[in-house]
């Protein structure tokens, strides 16, 4: 297929893909004739791809036309949509045409129904934390991709250790084939516990540490997450969807909704057997807590946007969260 729009905020997958699509286009004794990079700042960026894309590779090999963090998923021209209609249909098996971007294509726009029929669209998006069955899925993938055997309590162990970032996955799955060498025996936890670095004191552990108004627990967590360099908002970003999954399931339980699978419905859950456990976690809280919580969260969303000390903020918002999530607080 020789036209391809890769998208997502999973920067390391992302490249590791363009990486692979590059080794398997190009003859790299004559890479540099034919690998095209087209950064997104460039006047008539697409309409150059496009004239680029219709030229013939020189020597062997083929020619690679890659369009950077473009926004024709999310807004085309008329014109310009014209310009691929005419275009892609006619691409030479001898091109390779990349668009990449960090935003997801609409759906319901002219460009991406159109590029769909003459192309592939992948998705890089990096994993929500509390999505643990997708992560869990990912540390196997990777495995598998690079060739190492891992007991099953090791990918739960990887998986919990390194989350969604899929860079630090694949730098402890190096480690681990290394260490391993060329025994056929999958890795054991034991293993990998003394070899792998724990890059995930998680932002739903912070929010398991709110939950239960643990305030020392809470501001350990937010140091290490901070010290590891886990983006701010990504961390309040985590909270907002946490707080609100659990809102809603109270909400449900309170409104006298019985059925787990419908609950799971409402909730958006994907897994109706994970709402036995969001059950047990909302048990001690209040619907006025869960409520009161939100404005919070909102707040502090907001001070870090307005330029806010983050380690600052963050203690003084988890403080008053621990408060008014305190089992008894009313």
């Amino acid at each position: 297929m020789p036209a391809h729009y890769f998208w997502g905020d999973d920067e390391f997958a992302l490249q590791n893909a363009v990486k692979a699509l590059r080794q398997s286009t190009l003859d790299e004794a004559w890479a540099s004739f034919n690998y095209d990079v087209i950064p997104a700042d460039v006047v008539n960026g697409p309409t150059l791809a496009l004239n680029q894309a219709m030229t013939p590779p020189f020597g062997q090999g083929q020619r690679l036309v890659w369009l950077q963090n473009t926004g024709l998923g999310q807004r085309c021209p008329e014109e310009l949509l014209s310009e691929f209609e005419r275009t892609l249909p006619q691409l030479p098996e001898t091109t390779v045409l990349l668009l990449t971007s960090t935003a997801k294509p609409d759906g319901r726009a002219k460009f991406t129904k159109f590029f769909k029929t003459q192309g592939e669209i992948r998705e890089f998006a990096t994993i929500p934390p509390w999505k643990t069955d997708q992560i869990r899925q990912q540390v196997v993938s990777a495995a598998q991709a690079k060739g190492v055997a891992l007991e099953s309590s090791t990918i739960d162990l990887l998986a919990a250790a390194v989350g969604s970032d899929t860079r630090q996955l694949y730098l402890e799955l190096e480690k681990l084939a290394l260490y391993w060498g060329a025994n056929p025996q999958p890795i054991p936890p034991a293993v990998a516990a003394e070899l792998v670095t724990v890059s995930t004191q998680t932002s739903l552990k912070l929010a398991q540490a709110l939950q239960q108004g643990d305030t020392s627990t809470a501001l350990g967590l937010v140091n290490d997450l901070l010290d590891r360099n886990e983006p701010a908002l990504r961390i309040v970003a985590t909270l907002v969807s946490q707080f609100r999954l659990w809102l809603w399931l109270k909400a449900l339980i309170q409104a006298g909704v019985q059925s787990d699978a419908e609950i799971a419905a409402a909730a958006e859950v994907a897994n109706p057997k994970r709402i036995y456990f969001l059950k047990q976690e909302v048990r001690s809280l209040s619907l006025t807590q869960l409520q009161r919580s939100l404005p919070l969260l909102l707040e502090l969303e907001s001070d870090l946007k307005q330029g806010r000390d983050e380690r600052a903020t963050l203690h003084t918002k988890v403080i008053e969260l621990c408060r008014a999530l305190r089992p008894g607080a009313t």
